[in-house]
Protein backbone atom coordinates (compact mmCIF):
# COMPACT_ATOMS: atom_id res chain seq x y z
CA UNK A 1 0.00 0.00 0.00
CA UNK A 2 1.68 3.70 -0.89
CA UNK A 3 1.80 5.99 1.49
CA UNK A 4 0.45 8.99 2.77
CA UNK A 5 2.13 11.95 1.82
CA UNK A 6 3.06 13.71 5.48
CA UNK A 7 1.60 16.64 6.28
CA UNK A 8 3.08 20.06 5.76
CA UNK A 9 3.79 22.08 9.67
CA UNK A 10 1.54 24.42 8.33
CA UNK A 11 -1.61 21.84 7.78
CA UNK A 12 -0.38 19.98 11.32
CA UNK A 13 -1.27 23.00 12.48
CA UNK A 14 2.30 23.91 14.15
CA UNK A 15 3.04 26.84 12.50
CA UNK A 16 0.90 30.26 11.21
CA UNK A 17 0.24 29.02 7.81
CA UNK A 18 0.41 33.02 6.45
CA UNK A 19 3.77 31.93 6.18
CA UNK A 20 3.53 30.00 3.67
CA UNK A 21 1.39 31.60 1.31
CA UNK A 22 1.97 33.85 -1.25
CA UNK A 23 2.81 37.48 -0.93
CA UNK A 24 -0.58 39.80 -2.15
CA UNK A 25 -0.23 43.03 -2.95
CA UNK A 26 -1.96 45.62 -0.45
CA UNK A 27 -4.00 48.55 -2.40
CA UNK A 28 -4.48 50.59 0.41
CA UNK A 29 -7.71 52.41 0.08
CA UNK A 30 -8.06 56.75 0.63
CA UNK A 31 -9.36 58.06 3.33
CA UNK A 32 -10.63 61.21 4.43
CA UNK A 33 -10.47 61.95 8.17
CA UNK A 34 -9.34 63.50 11.16
CA UNK A 35 -5.92 60.88 11.48
CA UNK A 36 -5.49 61.14 7.71
CA UNK A 37 -4.94 65.22 7.72
CA UNK A 38 -2.66 64.40 10.60
CA UNK A 39 -0.71 61.51 9.01
CA UNK A 40 -0.18 64.41 5.55
CA UNK A 41 1.04 66.65 7.44
CA UNK A 42 3.71 64.90 9.55
CA UNK A 43 4.81 63.35 6.17
CA UNK A 44 4.90 66.66 4.65
CA UNK A 45 7.07 68.32 7.77
CA UNK A 46 9.64 65.18 7.70
CA UNK A 47 9.99 65.24 4.20
CA UNK A 48 10.71 69.03 4.14
CA UNK A 49 12.99 69.09 7.09
CA UNK A 50 15.14 66.34 5.02
CA UNK A 51 15.54 67.78 1.88
CA UNK A 52 15.96 71.43 2.86
CA UNK A 53 18.04 70.94 5.62
CA UNK A 54 21.44 70.46 3.46
CA UNK A 55 20.58 73.11 1.73
CA UNK A 56 20.51 75.64 4.96
CA UNK A 57 24.03 77.04 5.74
CA UNK A 58 24.75 78.76 9.01
CA UNK A 59 27.37 81.38 9.08
CA UNK A 60 28.84 80.18 6.54
CA UNK A 61 28.90 76.61 6.76
CA UNK A 62 26.00 74.07 6.27
CA UNK A 63 23.14 73.82 9.02
CA UNK A 64 23.61 69.82 8.85
CA UNK A 65 26.43 68.63 7.60
CA UNK A 66 28.25 65.06 8.95
CA UNK A 67 31.84 65.92 7.02
CA UNK A 68 33.28 62.34 7.65
CA UNK A 69 37.12 62.62 5.67
CA UNK A 70 37.22 65.86 7.55
CA UNK A 71 35.76 63.88 10.57
CA UNK A 72 33.84 66.90 12.01
CA UNK A 73 30.36 67.20 12.24
CA UNK A 74 28.40 70.55 12.00
CA UNK A 75 25.36 70.86 13.45
CA UNK A 76 22.97 73.85 14.12
CA UNK A 77 26.06 76.18 14.10
CA UNK A 78 28.09 73.80 16.61
CA UNK A 79 31.07 71.58 15.65
CA UNK A 80 31.66 68.46 16.85
CA UNK A 81 34.92 66.50 17.00
CA UNK A 82 35.56 62.54 16.85
CA UNK A 83 36.66 63.59 20.91
CA UNK A 84 32.77 64.54 21.28
CA UNK A 85 31.46 60.71 20.91
CA UNK A 86 29.88 60.63 23.69
CA UNK A 87 27.00 62.81 22.94
CA UNK A 88 26.27 60.58 19.91
CA UNK A 89 25.89 57.73 22.95
CA UNK A 90 23.54 60.26 24.71
CA UNK A 91 21.58 61.17 21.89
CA UNK A 92 20.78 57.49 20.87
CA UNK A 93 19.73 56.57 25.09
CA UNK A 94 17.74 59.18 24.85
CA UNK A 95 16.03 58.34 21.31
CA UNK A 96 15.54 54.85 22.57
CA UNK A 97 14.16 56.12 26.06
CA UNK A 98 11.80 58.03 23.82
CA UNK A 99 10.60 55.37 21.74
CA UNK A 100 10.05 53.32 25.16
CA UNK A 101 8.18 56.17 26.48
CA UNK A 102 5.83 56.88 23.67
CA UNK A 103 5.49 52.87 22.90
CA UNK A 104 4.37 52.60 26.50
CA UNK A 105 1.78 55.64 26.73
CA UNK A 106 0.02 55.72 22.75
CA UNK A 107 1.90 52.34 21.23
CA UNK A 108 2.81 52.09 17.88
CA UNK A 109 2.51 56.09 16.75
CA UNK A 110 6.23 55.83 15.78
CA UNK A 111 5.65 53.65 12.80
CA UNK A 112 2.45 55.32 12.29
CA UNK A 113 3.33 58.48 11.83
CA UNK A 114 7.28 59.31 11.62
CA UNK A 115 8.95 56.31 10.70
CA UNK A 116 11.08 56.65 7.81
CA UNK A 117 9.52 53.34 6.20
CA UNK A 118 6.19 54.99 6.43
CA UNK A 119 7.10 58.29 5.64
CA UNK A 120 8.35 57.68 2.38
CA UNK A 121 6.04 54.41 1.88
CA UNK A 122 2.59 57.32 1.89
CA UNK A 123 4.41 59.26 -0.60
CA UNK A 124 4.94 56.18 -2.72
CA UNK A 125 1.33 55.35 -2.20
CA UNK A 126 0.50 58.75 -3.25
CA UNK A 127 2.24 58.92 -6.25
CA UNK A 128 0.49 55.16 -7.31
CA UNK A 129 -2.84 56.84 -6.51
CA UNK A 130 -2.61 59.62 -8.41
CA UNK A 131 -1.14 57.93 -11.52
CA UNK A 132 -3.45 54.89 -11.20
CA UNK A 133 -6.31 56.15 -9.44
CA UNK A 134 -7.95 54.21 -6.13
CA UNK A 135 -8.14 50.65 -4.74
CA UNK A 136 -11.11 49.79 -7.18
CA UNK A 137 -9.18 50.89 -10.32
CA UNK A 138 -5.71 49.57 -9.33
CA UNK A 139 -7.13 46.09 -8.87
CA UNK A 140 -9.09 46.62 -12.24
CA UNK A 141 -5.88 47.51 -13.56
CA UNK A 142 -3.39 44.81 -12.48
CA UNK A 143 -6.16 42.20 -13.49
CA UNK A 144 -6.57 43.95 -17.01
CA UNK A 145 -4.63 43.07 -20.19
CA UNK A 146 -1.37 45.05 -20.99
CA UNK A 147 -2.72 47.75 -23.80
CA UNK A 148 -1.23 51.02 -24.10
CA UNK A 149 -2.87 52.42 -21.07
CA UNK A 150 -1.95 50.13 -19.02
CA UNK A 151 1.50 50.13 -20.00
CA UNK A 152 1.97 53.85 -19.99
CA UNK A 153 0.27 54.09 -16.31
CA UNK A 154 2.97 51.91 -15.08
CA UNK A 155 5.91 53.74 -16.96
CA UNK A 156 5.13 57.03 -15.31
CA UNK A 157 4.26 55.78 -12.09
CA UNK A 158 7.88 53.97 -12.03
CA UNK A 159 9.23 56.83 -13.88
CA UNK A 160 8.10 59.23 -10.97
CA UNK A 161 9.18 56.77 -8.06
CA UNK A 162 12.59 56.39 -9.81
CA UNK A 163 12.81 60.45 -9.76
CA UNK A 164 11.57 60.43 -6.05
CA UNK A 165 13.97 58.10 -5.06
CA UNK A 166 17.51 59.31 -6.56
CA UNK A 167 16.00 62.90 -5.41
CA UNK A 168 15.97 60.93 -1.85
CA UNK A 169 19.31 60.02 -2.60
CA UNK A 170 21.38 62.92 -3.68
CA UNK A 171 19.65 64.60 -0.54
CA UNK A 172 21.04 61.75 1.97
CA UNK A 173 24.36 62.03 0.39
CA UNK A 174 23.92 65.61 1.11
CA UNK A 175 24.33 65.85 4.77
CA UNK A 176 27.80 63.81 4.26
CA UNK A 177 29.05 66.01 1.60
CA UNK A 178 28.54 69.35 1.36
CA UNK A 179 25.83 69.96 -0.51
CA UNK A 180 27.01 73.04 -2.64
CA UNK A 181 29.76 71.13 -3.96
CA UNK A 182 27.76 68.10 -4.48
CA UNK A 183 25.60 70.23 -6.71
CA UNK A 184 28.22 72.13 -8.60
CA UNK A 185 30.05 68.32 -9.27
CA UNK A 186 26.83 67.11 -10.55
CA UNK A 187 25.17 69.82 -12.42
CA UNK A 188 28.96 69.97 -14.07
CA UNK A 189 28.98 66.36 -14.53
CA UNK A 190 31.94 65.39 -12.49
CA UNK A 191 30.53 63.74 -9.26
CA UNK A 192 32.44 61.74 -7.92
CA UNK A 193 32.76 57.69 -7.80
CA UNK A 194 31.51 56.93 -4.68
CA UNK A 195 29.31 59.85 -4.25
CA UNK A 196 27.74 58.69 -7.22
CA UNK A 197 27.74 55.15 -5.74
CA UNK A 198 25.76 56.06 -2.54
CA UNK A 199 23.24 58.23 -4.36
CA UNK A 200 22.18 55.52 -6.39
CA UNK A 201 22.35 52.99 -3.61
CA UNK A 202 20.35 55.06 -0.78
CA UNK A 203 17.58 55.97 -4.26
CA UNK A 204 17.65 52.57 -5.33
CA UNK A 205 17.31 51.25 -1.64
CA UNK A 206 14.39 53.67 -1.31
CA UNK A 207 12.96 52.78 -4.65
CA UNK A 208 12.93 49.00 -3.63
CA UNK A 209 11.62 49.44 0.40
CA UNK A 210 9.07 52.28 -0.08
CA UNK A 211 7.56 50.99 -3.60
CA UNK A 212 7.62 47.04 -3.40
CA UNK A 213 8.07 46.14 0.29
CA UNK A 214 6.35 48.57 1.97
CA UNK A 215 3.68 46.62 4.66
CA UNK A 216 6.99 43.41 4.71
CA UNK A 217 9.29 45.73 6.01
CA UNK A 218 7.29 46.11 9.16
CA UNK A 219 6.17 42.63 9.36
CA UNK A 220 9.25 40.76 8.89
CA UNK A 221 12.50 42.73 8.52
CA UNK A 222 11.20 45.62 11.93
CA UNK A 223 12.50 44.06 14.94
CA UNK A 224 10.28 46.48 16.74
CA UNK A 225 7.33 44.65 15.76
CA UNK A 226 8.35 41.83 17.68
CA UNK A 227 9.19 43.34 20.67
CA UNK A 228 6.76 46.11 21.20
CA UNK A 229 4.13 43.85 23.25
CA UNK A 230 6.93 43.75 25.98
CA UNK A 231 6.40 47.97 26.56
CA UNK A 232 2.53 47.64 26.25
CA UNK A 233 0.18 47.42 29.05
CA UNK A 234 -3.40 47.52 29.99
CA UNK A 235 -2.70 51.75 29.81
CA UNK A 236 -1.45 51.65 26.44
CA UNK A 237 -3.29 53.91 24.02
CA UNK A 238 -3.93 51.62 20.73
CA UNK A 239 -6.55 51.33 18.04
CA UNK A 240 -9.24 48.84 18.93
CA UNK A 241 -12.67 47.71 17.87
CA UNK A 242 -15.46 48.57 20.15
CA UNK A 243 -16.57 44.74 19.99
CA UNK A 244 -19.35 45.44 22.64
CA UNK A 245 -20.53 47.74 20.77
CA UNK A 246 -19.86 46.40 17.38
CA UNK A 247 -21.94 42.42 17.47
CA UNK A 248 -23.56 41.42 16.03
CA UNK A 249 -22.26 42.52 12.73
CA UNK A 250 -25.15 42.93 10.44
CA UNK A 251 -25.52 44.14 6.87
CA UNK A 252 -28.03 47.35 6.38
CA UNK A 253 -29.00 49.87 3.72
CA UNK A 254 -28.13 53.68 4.41
CA UNK A 255 -31.04 55.10 6.47
CA UNK A 256 -32.07 51.36 7.54
CA UNK A 257 -32.85 51.20 11.22
CA UNK A 258 -30.79 48.87 13.35
CA UNK A 259 -32.55 46.07 14.03
CA UNK A 260 -32.75 44.70 17.92
CA UNK A 261 -29.44 43.47 19.07
CA UNK A 262 -27.45 44.45 16.01
CA UNK A 263 -24.49 46.02 16.64
CA UNK A 264 -22.95 49.05 15.08
CA UNK A 265 -20.45 47.06 12.49
CA UNK A 266 -22.06 46.81 9.34
CA UNK A 267 -19.14 44.84 7.95
CA UNK A 268 -18.57 47.15 5.42
CA UNK A 269 -14.55 46.07 5.33
CA UNK A 270 -13.63 49.39 4.76
CA UNK A 271 -11.33 49.52 7.50
CA UNK A 272 -9.11 46.47 5.96
CA UNK A 273 -9.26 47.74 2.87
CA UNK A 274 -7.60 51.26 4.24
CA UNK A 275 -5.54 49.52 6.17
CA UNK A 276 -1.39 49.90 4.63
CA UNK A 277 -0.85 46.25 6.23
CA UNK A 278 -3.84 44.37 5.28
CA UNK A 279 -4.95 42.93 8.50
CA UNK A 280 -9.06 43.28 10.31
CA UNK A 281 -8.64 44.98 13.31
CA UNK A 282 -11.75 43.58 14.50
CA UNK A 283 -9.90 40.93 15.14
CA UNK A 284 -8.12 42.06 18.03
CA UNK A 285 -4.70 44.03 18.50
CA UNK A 286 -2.17 42.02 16.04
CA UNK A 287 1.29 42.75 15.71
CA UNK A 288 0.71 44.07 12.15
CA UNK A 289 -0.81 47.09 13.32
CA UNK A 290 0.96 50.17 13.01
CA UNK A 291 -1.16 52.69 14.34
CA UNK A 292 -1.64 54.70 11.53
CA UNK A 293 -5.53 55.38 12.18
CA UNK A 294 -6.54 54.43 8.89
CA UNK A 295 -8.95 52.19 9.84
CA UNK A 296 -10.45 54.69 12.46
CA UNK A 297 -11.36 57.32 9.11
CA UNK A 298 -12.76 54.78 7.29
CA UNK A 299 -15.09 53.65 10.29
CA UNK A 300 -15.47 56.89 11.22
CA UNK A 301 -17.16 58.18 7.61
CA UNK A 302 -19.38 54.78 7.42
CA UNK A 303 -20.65 55.55 10.92
CA UNK A 304 -21.45 59.38 9.82
CA UNK A 305 -23.34 57.83 6.81
CA UNK A 306 -25.44 55.52 8.94
CA UNK A 307 -26.13 57.88 11.93
CA UNK A 308 -24.30 56.10 14.22
CA UNK A 309 -22.11 57.56 16.94
CA UNK A 310 -17.95 57.76 16.22
CA UNK A 311 -15.71 55.69 17.69
CA UNK A 312 -16.23 52.42 16.83
CA UNK A 313 -12.96 51.84 16.15
CA UNK A 314 -10.64 54.69 17.96
CA UNK A 315 -7.81 54.70 19.86
CA UNK A 316 -8.43 53.46 23.34
CA UNK A 317 -6.89 51.38 26.18
CA UNK A 318 -7.86 47.85 27.43
CA UNK A 319 -9.06 49.08 30.52
CA UNK A 320 -11.67 51.84 29.04
CA UNK A 321 -12.59 49.28 26.55
CA UNK A 322 -13.49 46.79 29.80
CA UNK A 323 -15.28 49.88 31.37
CA UNK A 324 -12.38 50.60 33.54
CA UNK A 325 -10.29 54.17 34.08
CA UNK A 326 -7.02 54.79 31.69
CA UNK A 327 -3.97 55.33 34.14
CA UNK A 328 -1.52 57.45 32.27
CA UNK A 329 0.65 58.10 35.07
CA UNK A 330 2.08 54.68 36.32
CA UNK A 331 5.45 53.06 37.28
CA UNK A 332 6.65 52.15 34.16
CA UNK A 333 6.08 55.77 32.07
CA UNK A 334 7.15 57.54 35.65
CA UNK A 335 10.74 55.89 34.95
CA UNK A 336 11.03 56.29 31.58
CA UNK A 337 9.92 60.21 31.94
CA UNK A 338 12.96 60.25 34.93
CA UNK A 339 15.59 58.78 32.89
CA UNK A 340 14.59 60.60 29.61
CA UNK A 341 14.91 64.05 32.18
CA UNK A 342 17.94 63.35 33.58
CA UNK A 343 19.48 62.26 30.29
CA UNK A 344 18.37 65.14 28.40
CA UNK A 345 19.49 67.83 30.94
CA UNK A 346 22.17 66.42 31.25
CA UNK A 347 23.33 66.72 27.94
CA UNK A 348 21.61 70.46 27.28
CA UNK A 349 24.17 71.22 30.38
CA UNK A 350 26.89 69.82 28.60
CA UNK A 351 26.48 70.93 25.28
CA UNK A 352 26.10 74.72 26.71
CA UNK A 353 29.22 74.26 28.97
CA UNK A 354 30.85 72.79 26.06
CA UNK A 355 34.58 74.27 25.97
CA UNK A 356 35.55 73.75 21.73
CA UNK A 357 39.00 72.53 23.02
CA UNK A 358 41.17 69.56 23.07
CA UNK A 359 44.85 69.24 24.03
CA UNK A 360 46.76 65.35 24.02
CA UNK A 361 50.10 65.52 25.84
CA UNK A 362 52.86 62.84 24.35
CA UNK A 363 55.90 62.27 25.75
CA UNK A 364 59.34 61.61 23.60
CA UNK A 365 59.97 58.27 24.62
CA UNK A 366 63.27 57.91 22.66
CA UNK A 367 64.92 59.43 25.43
CA UNK A 368 63.46 59.01 29.21
CA UNK A 369 65.61 62.29 29.96
CA UNK A 370 68.76 64.62 29.12
CA UNK A 371 70.85 66.53 31.22
CA UNK A 372 71.22 70.42 30.58
CA UNK A 373 74.46 71.01 31.56
CA UNK A 374 73.58 73.82 34.35
CA UNK A 375 72.28 71.21 36.69
CA UNK A 376 68.81 70.58 35.81
CA UNK A 377 67.48 67.98 33.26
CA UNK A 378 64.70 68.34 30.09
CA UNK A 379 61.87 66.00 29.15
CA UNK A 380 60.68 66.47 25.81
CA UNK A 381 56.86 66.59 25.07
CA UNK A 382 54.35 66.59 21.99
CA UNK A 383 51.28 68.82 22.25
CA UNK A 384 48.64 68.30 20.06
CA UNK A 385 46.30 71.61 20.06
CA UNK A 386 42.92 71.06 18.58
CA UNK A 387 40.75 73.75 18.04
CA UNK A 388 36.75 73.12 18.12
CA UNK A 389 35.69 76.65 17.64
CA UNK A 390 34.31 78.90 14.69
CA UNK A 391 37.29 80.92 14.91
CA UNK A 392 41.31 81.20 14.91
CA UNK A 393 42.99 81.41 18.62
CA UNK A 394 46.03 82.09 20.16
CA UNK A 395 46.74 80.02 22.66
CA UNK A 396 49.27 80.20 25.79
CA UNK A 397 50.73 77.13 27.32
CA UNK A 398 52.09 76.67 30.33
CA UNK A 399 53.27 73.48 32.79
CA UNK A 400 53.04 73.26 36.98
CA UNK A 401 53.91 70.40 39.47
CA UNK A 402 57.48 70.75 40.29
CA UNK A 403 58.31 73.59 42.01
CA UNK A 404 60.85 75.68 39.89
CA UNK A 405 59.85 73.99 36.59
CA UNK A 406 60.39 76.00 33.08
CA UNK A 407 58.90 75.30 29.95
CA UNK A 408 60.81 76.44 26.61
CA UNK A 409 60.87 76.16 23.08
CA UNK A 410 56.94 77.11 21.97
CA UNK A 411 55.05 79.21 24.85
CA UNK A 412 52.00 79.99 22.37
CA UNK A 413 50.41 78.63 19.45
CA UNK A 414 48.15 79.77 16.88
CA UNK A 415 45.36 77.51 15.50
CA UNK A 416 42.65 78.66 13.30
CA UNK A 417 39.45 76.98 13.64
CA UNK A 418 38.61 73.36 12.80
CA UNK A 419 42.20 72.87 12.76
CA UNK A 420 44.93 70.79 14.57
CA UNK A 421 48.10 72.18 15.39
CA UNK A 422 51.41 70.44 16.75
CA UNK A 423 54.10 72.25 18.69
CA UNK A 424 56.92 70.41 20.33
CA UNK A 425 58.12 71.70 23.84
CA UNK A 426 61.05 71.19 26.79
CA UNK A 427 60.25 71.21 30.08
CA UNK A 428 63.16 72.09 32.75
CA UNK A 429 63.42 71.39 36.43
CA UNK A 430 65.90 70.89 39.43
CA UNK A 431 66.03 67.28 39.81
CA UNK A 432 66.54 67.74 44.02
CA UNK A 433 62.69 69.14 43.74
CA UNK A 434 61.29 65.67 42.50
CA UNK A 435 60.50 63.11 44.93
CA UNK A 436 60.39 60.42 42.64
CA UNK A 437 61.87 58.66 39.72
CA UNK A 438 58.24 60.05 37.57
CA UNK A 439 56.34 63.25 38.41
CA UNK A 440 52.97 64.37 37.71
CA UNK A 441 53.09 67.82 36.03
CA UNK A 442 50.02 69.63 34.75
CA UNK A 443 49.92 71.41 30.82
CA UNK A 444 47.97 74.25 30.88
CA UNK A 445 46.49 76.22 27.56
CA UNK A 446 44.61 79.27 27.23
CA UNK A 447 43.02 81.67 24.71
CA UNK A 448 44.63 84.81 25.05
CA UNK A 449 41.50 87.02 24.24
CA UNK A 450 39.22 84.54 25.46
CA UNK A 451 40.31 82.97 28.94
CA UNK A 452 36.89 80.84 29.28
CA UNK A 453 38.66 78.90 26.43
CA UNK A 454 40.84 76.44 28.58
CA UNK A 455 42.15 73.11 29.10
CA UNK A 456 44.23 70.97 31.63
CA UNK A 457 45.97 67.62 30.86
CA UNK A 458 48.48 65.98 32.36
CA UNK A 459 51.76 63.82 31.96
CA UNK A 460 54.77 62.40 33.57
CA UNK A 461 57.92 64.21 33.95
CA UNK A 462 60.87 61.50 34.52
CA UNK A 463 64.44 62.06 36.45
CA UNK A 464 67.10 60.08 38.11
CA UNK A 465 64.82 60.02 41.45
CA UNK A 466 66.89 59.77 44.22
Amino acid sequence: MEKAPDKTPAEDGLVDSGFYQKHKTIYARQTKGFFTTLRKVTVWLLLGLFYILPWIKWGGQQLVLFDLPARKFYLFGMVFWPQDFFYLALLLIISALTLFFVTALAGRIWCGYACPQTVWSEVFVWIEQWVEGDRPQQIKLENAAWDRSKISKKVIKHALWLFFSLLTGFSFVGFFVPMETLWTEFSGGTLGGWALFWVLFYGFATYGNAGFLREQICLYMCPYARFQSAMFDKDTLIISYDEARGEPRGVRKRGADKSAGEGDCVDCTLCVQACPTGIDIRDGLQYQCIGCAACIDACDTVMDKIGSPRGLVRYTTEHELNGGKTHILRVRTLIYAGLLTLITVALLYSMVNRIPLDMDVIRDRNVLFRDTGDGGIENIYILKVINMDQQAHKYKITVSGIEGMTLSGVDNVNVPSGKVAEVTVNVRANPDKMTSKSEKVMFHIEAEENPTLTDSQEGRFLGPGK
